[in-house]
């Protein structure tokens, strides 16, 4: 494609297919980019892998990124060890490690590390919270800044902001938390209606589901 590799100068080991694709790459090794302006940036970065228009358009030094669709990664510069699979996912991650957005804007908004995300909109209002693990449609997908949550299952903790520390399984578990922490609940609806209420455990399809905002509960 028109100005695919363009400045390449010592580099080897590079694939590049579509218009600007790596057309700043100087001496960096190892990639492949495929689509309009895919890996455009990177000078020095090595072992990178975009596919898609945009895909990983922003890196320059970040080194063993894999982004595949629509502006995946975006706006990433150095960050390192990031995977972004689906249209927008890490689409605003510039200098953050070792995250994984599978799924469309999953972790878009993210701007830090160590976060996991799979499945539509997971993680997608994520902004400084981390080391959060969201797996399922739409899990954690008001999480703004809390830390070390983890959710697994439809709508699990979809509307939590800044509660911490918590860990549902099961679809719409703690769906309605927003602050509370350090949670536990398993099983469908378990802990659905929970908002600001701490220490909580339920265990079981609907445990302790009309629990709002009482704390140090556990339900088997």
């Amino acid at each position: 494609g028109k100005s695919a590799l363009q400045n390449n100068t010592t580099a080897s080991q590079n694939t590049a297919v579509g218009s600007d694709s790596l057309k700043a790459n100087t001496d960096g090794d190892g990639h492949t980019a495929v689509g309009y302006q895919a890996v455009l940036s990177n000078t020095t970065g090595h072992n990178l892998t975009g596919i898609g228009w945009n895909a990983l358009r922003s890196n320059t030094t970040g080194d063993n990124n894999t982004a595949v669709g629509l502006q995946s990664s975006y706006s990433n510069t150095t960050g390192t060890n990031n995977t972004s699979v689906g249209v927008n996912s890490l689409r605003l991650n510039t200098v953050e490690h070792n995250n994984t957005a599978i799924g469309r804007n999953v972790l878009e908004n993210n701007t830090v590390s160590d976060n996991t995300g799979i499945g539509y909109n997971a993680l997608t209002a994520n902004t400084t919270g981390t080391k959060n693990t969201a797996v399922g449609t739409i899990a954690l997908d008001a999480n703004t800044t809390a830390n070390k949550n983890t959710a697994v299952g439809y709508s699990s903790m979809s509307s939590t902001t800044t509660g911490a520390d918590n860990t549902a399984v099961g679809s719409f578990t703690l769906n309605a938390n927003t602050q509370g922490g350090n949670n536990v609940a398993v099983g469908q609806n378990a802990l659905g209606s929970n908002t600001t209420g701490n220490h909580n455990v339920g265990l079981g399809s609907l445990a302790l589901d009309a629990n709002t905002n009482g704390d140090n509960s556990t339900a088997v």
